[in-house]
């Protein structure tokens, strides 16, 4: 089993990944794939769409054994959401 490491922090990946997500992912994604999961490679640019986060990590972990993921909902300002709020964009 392969142990993989985060090479950035926190606020530093989640910054990588909407700025990959908003700037060339999002355009290419978000017709038709409304509330299914995309997995982001901060490093490459590189991803997969999927149902579930699970599903397409793995999808980009087989193209990028070394990807550093950033995963997102597309439609959505999060994966997952708590509480009676929704998370879907304004339109």
């Amino acid at each position: 089993m392969v142990v993989r490491q985060p090479r950035y922090s926190k606020e530093e990946f989640a910054q990588r990944g909407t700025e990959v997500y908003e700037s060339q992912v999002r355009p290419q994604v978000e017709a038709g794939n409304h509330g299914k999961i995309v997995a982001i490679d901060i490093e490459t640019g590189a991803f997969e769409v999927a149902d579930t986060p699970i599903m397409a990590t793995d999808k980009l972990y087989e193209r990028y054994p070394d990807a550093q993921p950033w995963v997102i909902r597309i439609g959505h300002r999060a994966v997952y959401r708590f509480g009676s709020r929704s998370l879907k964009r304004p339109v």
